[in-house]
């Protein structure tokens, strides 16, 4: 029907268009209006028709045909006035009724047009752009479709202009505005990196810690004003995002992340599976054992589960946050969220290849672990359709029997076995058993992964076993069979 207005009104201009083109040329066609006794007549041989004649005797006829002509010309332009305002009125009761048909199409589709996939062409690019803003800057986004989990981006940041490299990444690999807005929360007041968050406009919501005072500690702890600083931000921030925001997820990267390409694929797929199981208490990107030889570079979908809270870039729920919030710690919050009281038995889902890298050297904890071990790890190329996966093998009652019967039915050997690997026969998986927290940090510093404890859990252990790739090989350094708790004064 739409369709159908639209060639009406084409044909209406067209056929203005064409009327007053014929009108123009029959008036440039007309005889011109000589003067009498010049010979001048429209054509040859019909100067009797004006009367206009070399001879003198017509000059009072040739002046009232004159008078005759331009009356009748004035009339002749008056008639054809008249159609072309009847053409104009058709053409505009045409345009009406085709806008009234359009804003009825508007109204029956209105909610399909709401819930378009960004990433699909849009009629009006400009427009939705400005919706997203407009969206954005309030910090409360609207499902794009039913049931689809909006989950925000929280960028804790400070005084770091290389930030861009962060939000660039993020705004560069972001399936949906709607789906994942992007809330920069900085601290510090430097205004240099304000200008460069401000920069993004619309693409991202700054937010600004508004206390920047000094925090009171005791003076032994004055060298760690930061890290108080740092948790006191946290705290504001994630209470911005869940409270003032209404968000009921989000995920948490510093200033100094980038992620990879799937980075947003990752926390959509796990999402259900967090909110699923309430023996997980996060999702994230992070590998701390993620050094290129340390990975499976053909098993980028690998996940696993973990009982060592890795944070950078990690998935929160609002009721997680509900119950961390009143006794959250006034600095060291990552520590804290590593103790017993805390987890309390719980775990996260961590990837077998990182979705993040640091490339942040500079911050409170002066480039701790990052020229040993950071630096070096591997950040993920590969997308991954983890939307398109079945990840129920990460729920508790599937996952936790599986592991056991691979991590014990795994071949036993020697540290000394696997540095020599003359002697082992294909991939693995391979068991090294340590029985002490001595024992720990010596097999650990030997294959190259990190051997600190906190309270007493290894880096990306799960019932006391680490998991790795040594020499192409699979290697669980695990604790002996019938494993119960960790021993916290390990740590």
């Amino acid at each position: 029907m739409v369709r159908k207005k639209g060639s009406l009104i084409l044909c209406g201009a067209f056929l203005f268009v064409a009327w007053n083109a014929l009108l123009l040329l029959y008036l440039w066609g007309r005889p011109p209006l000589g003067r009498p006794g010049d010979g001048g007549g429209a054509e040859p041989g019909e100067k009797e028709e004006w009367g206009l004649g070399r001879g003198g005797g017509g000059g009072a006829a040739a002046q009232a045909n004159l008078a005759g002509e331009v009356i009748r010309l004035a009339e002749e332009v008056e008639v054809q006035l008249e159609t072309q305002k009847k053409l104009l009125k058709q053409i505009e009761d045409h345009r009406a009724a085709w806008a009234r048909q359009r804003d009825v199409g508007k109204r029956q589709t209105g909610h399909r047009e709401e819930v378009q996939d960004p990433r699909e062409p849009s009629e009006a690019p400009q427009e939705r752009q400005e919706e997203r803003g407009r969206t954005q800057k309030v910090g409360v986004a609207t499902p794009p479709r039913p049931n689809e989990p909006i989950i925000p981006i929280l960028v804790i940041a400070c005084d770091r202009v290389t930030v861009k490299r962060s939000l660039d990444r993020l705004i560069q690999y972001r399936p949906s505005a709607e789906l994942h807005p992007i809330v920069v929360s900085q601290d510090c007041g430097h205004a240099e990196t304000a200008r460069v968050i401000g920069s993004y406009g619309d693409q991202v919501t700054h937010i600004s810690q508004p206390d920047l005072s000094d925090i009171r500690v005791r003076p032994e702890h004055r060298k760690f004003q930061g890290y108080y600083k740092i948790s006191r931000h946290y705290r504001w921030a994630l209470n911005q995002v869940f409270g003032a925001m209404g968000h009921s997820s989000v995920v948490i990267v510093e200033d100094d992340l980038e992620v990879a390409p799937d980075f947003f694929e990752y926390f959509r797929a796990l999402y259900p599976v967090l909110r699923a199981d309430p023996s997980l208490w996060c999702v994230s990107a992070w590998n701390d054992n993620g050094r290129d030889a340390l990975v499976d570079p053909a098993k980028p979908g690998l996940l696993h589960r973990t009982d060592f809270f890795p944070g950078l870039g990690w998935m929160l729920l609002r009721d997680m946050w509900a119950e961390l919030e009143p006794k959250w710690p006034p600095a060291f919050w990552d520590d804290w969220m590593r103790q017993p009281e805390q987890r309390r038995g719980r775990s996260c889902v961590r990837p077998e290849v990182s979705r993040t890298i640091t490339f942040g050297r500079k911050g409170v904890s002066l480039g701790q672990f990052f020229d040993q071990y950071l630096r070096y790890i591997k950040l993920n190329a590969e997308f991954v359709p983890f939307t398109k996966h079945d990840l129920s093998y990460l729920l508790k009652e599937k996952y936790d029997d599986a592991f056991v019967k691979e991590v014990y039915g795994a071949t036993p050997v020697r540290i000394e076995d696997l540095q020599q690997g003359g002697g082992l026969r294909g991939p693995g998986p391979y068991r090294v058993q340590y029985s002490s927290r001595d024992s720990f940090k010596v097999f650990a510093r030997n294959l190259g992964v990190m051997d600190d404890l906190k309270s007493g859990v290894p880096r990306t252990g799960y019932r006391g076993v680490v998991s790795f790739l040594h020499r192409g090989r699979r290697v669980f350094l695990a604790p002996p069979e019938g494993w119960t708790q960790y021993d916290v004064s390990w740590s």
